[in-house]
């Protein structure tokens, strides 16, 4: 029997239809919120697929993935945790798509610059912030800062890790109030006279509060942050589309218009 024309209509229209638009969910770092959703605005002006994201420490996001959450991007804060899924095969390669460093954010009043840092932060009278390690890879940084100021002076290592206040990155942390900043609010709040955080998060907290200051770290206690991204396993076309697009010039271009260095 001879098709009929309504049918070969039809027939064309399929051809030529659209592919559907997919939703790719992105898990990412808590540092790269605003950053990541210019990316994704960016995305989604040139595509039809719609961008989920699920911002929050990358330990915890990486635990979700390994039991099964629902995420097709996951942007860490370090590249521990993305080799860590890949190593599971439960994600493809990863690659180093931004850079950031530690800052102290220091509230106002405290005389502290880069030479006095490290004793200011030793001193028993001043309040050390950090985010909880394991958890939050700030916290790991945080560490290796200690670990560092362990070779200038002996024994700071302890009293360090025994004197940081992990305020924020745990299931149990304190929550600032709507659209505020953690890392500002708890230094404006007097939970700490110095946060150790991201400078990328200390430029954000000190919009909110120009007069907090922020102290670049000496360079024998310096310590970088290598961000690490790979696409979940099973994941739609669309989740590998959108990992370029963060590649890509655009992508990279945001970022470092966010005070991330380009991870290329």
């Amino acid at each position: 029997m001879k098709p009929t024309l309504a049918l070969l209509m039809l027939a064309n229209l399929n051809m030529i239809a659209p592919a559907r638009a997919e939703t790719v969910h992105l898990y990412a770092a808590g540092s790269l919120r605003a950053a990541l959703t210019d990316v994704a605005k960016a995305y989604e002006t040139t595509n039809p697929n719609k961008i989920e994201a699920k911002y929050g420490p990358s330990g915890f996001l990486r635990n979700e993935i390994v039991a099964g959450a629902k995420a097709g991007v996951f942007a860490s804060a370090n590249m521990e945790h993305p080799k860590a899924l890949y190593d599971e095969h439960k994600s493809g390669p990863v690659v180093r798509f931004a850079r950031n460093k530690l800052c102290a954010l220091v509230r106002p009043g405290l005389k502290v610059d880069s030479t006095n840092l490290l004793e200011r932060m030793l001193d028993p009278n001043v309040k050390l912030g950090i985010s909880t390690p394991k958890a939050d890879p700030s916290g790991d940084y945080a560490f290796e800062v200690f670990a560092k100021a362990e070779k200038i002076k002996p024994g700071a290592r302890t009293v360090l890790e025994n004197k940081a206040l992990q305020l924020t990155g745990s299931a149990t942390s304190a929550t600032p109030p709507a659209g505020l900043t953690v890392y500002g609010w708890h230094v404006a709040a007097g939970h700490a006279d110095i946060f150790l955080t991201y400078c990328t998060n200390a430029v954000a907290a000190q919009k909110e509060n120009p007069e907090q200051q922020i102290v670049a770290l000496p360079d024998n206690v310096a310590v970088s942050a290598d961000y690490g991204l790979t696409v979940v396993a099973g994941a739609p076309s669309a989740a590998q589309q959108f990992a370029d697009f963060i590649m890509s010039s655009t992508g990279q271009e945001i970022l470092v218009g966010h005070g991330f260095t380009s991870g290329k």
